[in-house]
């Protein structure tokens, strides 16, 4: 196993044009509280499942990062080098060690695009509105179009009332059917501050004539103004745009898409690209759910393209990296794809139409789905080993739903930590969720120390309620400090927790001024 030192790494990350992946394997939560810059969040507990996923080819160079004491990033390694990586680097002493370099750690989750958001507004000036302002317009009756730039199922869990749902990927397709009218001001909002920016930018670089504003800080803002947001709401945006406006939309998208420097692939070189050994492309269709659904571009991952801005983490981890992304309609891949290259991707696009045919790389196999399963265990069966202090009930599911209700006397756990929350002992360990790939992986954990006596409940904890099993609840069990799957400031912030929201709001502000000038120029906004 090869070990990079922290001034190395920077170097990589900066200056070298080879390919390079950053993972860091810790749980979501100790991720969030303080992370590198370009590093992807893939916790340990996840990494057979994402691993091939968001590092296709097996010769892009590999650095695991964890916080230098657990050790996960080692065992991340290996088995990163098990799978046929071919470099693999473990950052040496982690996160402290970067600390300790002069390196900043950036706390929260999609820094990069974050960060690129409040550049955004920094350098275009993107008008926008309080919301004192934008309630003021309201009660005085004004026609004031206010459009909610999150995905409908965000939307519905919180929104301005009166707004209509169009996330920021399909702003450019479908707002002259949601605002046929050009003399009426167009508000975007999300929940806090990035998708405000990046969709009212949006519709101002198309050439909207309306005139557009970011709403200042969301709902947030919304809520910490004093205003009542609406729950469960249903609007969204029509399923058909006008014909007429598409043509003269089309025209704009791709002056902006030229002078951004997107190029539109034909097939035969976008199959050139797929199949190239040498340099990862990824594949992407960047519509609706839906229509990806209904219709999906052969061999592509769904990336609705207004949340691959938002959050390029969850979907691209090779730095240098080519991008390619895939719509019928010419307009919304373009537009993603120009706000990809200001943030540093080479991004570009392919047109899928009628008889479209696109031969992907040949995928892997599905590495977690082939880990083998342990021994399956009835829920009537492991009532009686309970009886009697047969068995070790290890829970793995994630620990918000474990403090909702688990099945009593059992532990919660993750993957990073079986190996010193399972003790050895002669009892029988019985592995407690409702997703088998979780608990083929953690398995492998405890096959490897403990030999073969490892079980899971048929069914999990949804067939043990429904063999007449009773849960208990735990609210404060696992503890917040244990629980490190769940980041708490970012999720408080939704549950009406104003403090978390001003919290989250300052965090947002004030990533652009931890950024040192190499970091900033990382990115063109």
């Amino acid at each position: 196993m090869n070990i990079v030192t922290p001034l190395v790494l920077q170097d990589w990350l900066l200056n070298s044009e080879t390919e390079l992946a950053v993972l860091d394997v810790r749980e979501a939560g100790e991720f969030g509280w303080g992370h590198l810059l370009f590093a992807i969040p893939l916790p340990y507990s996840r990494l057979e499942v994402e691993l091939d996923r968001l590092v296709p080819h097996r010769a892009t160079r590999l650095v695991f990062c964890d916080d230098g004491v657990s050790g996960v990033a080692q065992r991340a390694a290996q088995r990163a080098a098990m799978l046929g990586y071919e470099q693999v680097h473990v950052l040496g002493g982690g996160t402290a060690a970067w600390r300790s370099a002069g390196y900043p750690l950036f706390a929260g989750v999609h820094v990069p695009s974050k960060t690129f958001g409040e550049l955004v507004e920094e350098v275009c000036h993107t008008p926008r509105i309080s919301a004192q302002d934008l309630h003021a317009r309201q009660a005085r009756g004004e026609h004031v179009i206010v459009v909610d730039g999150r995905p409908f199922a965000e939307y519905s869990k919180m929104n301005i009332p009166g707004s209509v749902c169009c996330p920021n990927g399909e702003l450019a397709y479908r707002i002259s059917a949601i605002a046929p009218d050009e003399s009426i001001p167009i508000v975007v909002n999300c929940a806090g501050r990035t998708r405000s920016i990046i969709g009212a930018q949006t519709l101002i670089d198309i050439g909207l004539r309306n005139p557009v504003y970011a709403l200042e800080n969301g709902t947030q803002g919304w809520a910490l103004a004093g205003y009542d947001l609406e729950y469960g709401g249903t609007r969204r945006y029509p399923a058909q745009p006008p014909v007429s406006a598409l043509v003269e939309r089309a025209a704009s998208v791709a002056a902006l898409a030229q002078r951004r420097g997107v190029r539109a692939l034909d097939v035969s070189e976008a199959c050139r690209w797929l199949a190239d050994t040498d340099r990862t492309t990824y594949w992407l269709d960047i519509r609706t759910p839906e229509e990806f659904s209904a219709d999906a571009a052969p061999g592509a991952q769904s990336a609705p393209g207004g949340q691959l801005i938002q959050a390029t983490d969850q979907w691209l981890a090779v730095r240098g990296a080519r991008v390619l992304l895939a719509d019928h309609d010419g307009i919304r891949a373009p537009v993603v794809a120009q706000w990809l290259r200001r943030l540093g991707w080479d991004a570009h696009t392919v047109r899928v139409s009628e008889g479209f045919a696109l031969k992907p790389r040949d995928r892997e196999c599905d590495i977690a789905s082939s880990m083998p399963l342990p021994i399956p265990v009835e829920p009537g069966r492991l009532d009686d080993w309970r009886r009697t202090g047969e068995c070790l009930l290890v829970d793995i599911r994630s620990s918000m739903d474990f403090r909702k209700g688990h099945i009593p006397g059992s532990i919660w756990s993750i993957r990073s930590r079986l190996a010193e929350d399972v003790p050895d002992s002669p009892r029988r360990v019985v592995l407690i969720s409702d997703d088998l790939v979780m608990i083929r992986m953690a398995a492998l954990e405890l096959v490897q120390r403990r030999g073969q006596d490892i079980h899971y409940l048929e069914g999990g904890c949804r067939g043990w309620l429904d063999a007449g099993g009773r849960p208990e609840a735990s609210p404060a069990v696992p503890t917040d400090d244990d629980a490190i799957d769940y980041l708490f400031f970012v999720h408080d912030r939704h549950d009406g927790n104003l403090d978390a929201a001003r919290q989250y709001l300052a965090w947002e502000q004030g990533l652009v001024a931890m950024l040192d000038p190499a970091e900033r120029a990382r990115f063109n906004p």
